[in-house]
């Protein structure tokens, strides 16, 4: 083979890689906070089911589907929490549960995807709530990429869940008549950037 060719086959297999790396980088999304909610449910007394939602949270998606890779970085302001109820909505934000006045926010930071096909299926990482930083793996449930009309940008999402025991991270009022396990469910649709 003389030089000409071996050069050329070095420059094309360079290009090759470049390309193909270029194709691996992740994209950010921006959380569109319209269409994102963070809620929550109890057992009530194994009566009911008590609900509640965080009205404030921001947060970005870094998302690669041909690497197969996903990363989120979720924050929650805790004292945006609303059940409906004033005096409820008080108590969750007093020492007794969430503390909201000591610590103001709760973040998800999700660093390892799992994919079903070409689809996010669970994503696993750290949340941090009243300052206790704790493994939690959020499956989906549902999750797509589409053509936003309106928007002109493509925004990807799903449904998000997983049950955490709320005294892992400091919270045990009132145990064992209020349960421990909560069960959290994050809808979230985020914007490419």
């Amino acid at each position: 083979m003389n030089k000409s060719l071996i050069a050329a086959a070095l420059v094309s297999s360079t290009l090759l890689v470049a390309t193909g790396a270029a194709q691996a980088q992740p994209t950010t999304y921006a959380i569109d906070p319209t269409h994102t909610f963070v809620t929550w449910e109890a057992m009530h007394f194994g009566t009911s089911t008590s609900r509640g939602r965080f009205d404030k949270k921001e947060g970005t998606v870094q998302f690669d589907r041909a690497g197969k890779s996903a990363k989120v970085d979720i924050t929650i302001d805790m004292a945006s929490i609303s059940t409906g109820v004033a005096p409820f909505d008080r108590h969750l934000r007093s020492a007794d549960f969430f503390d909201a006045e000591k610590n103001p926010q709760a973040r998800f930071v999700g660093e390892q995807a799992t994919f079903n096909g070409n689809n996010v299926a669970a994503i696993a990482g750290t949340l941090t709530l009243r300052g206790v930083a704790r493994p939690v793996t959020l499956t989906a449930t549902r999750f797509n990429c589409y053509d936003n009309p309106i928007l002109k940008r493509e925004v990807c999402g799903g449904d998000f869940e997983a049950t955490i025991q709320r005294s892992q991270f400091g919270m045990t009022y009132g145990l064992p008549g209020i349960p421990d396990n909560i069960r959290l469910l994050i809808q979230v649709e985020a914007v490419k950037q």
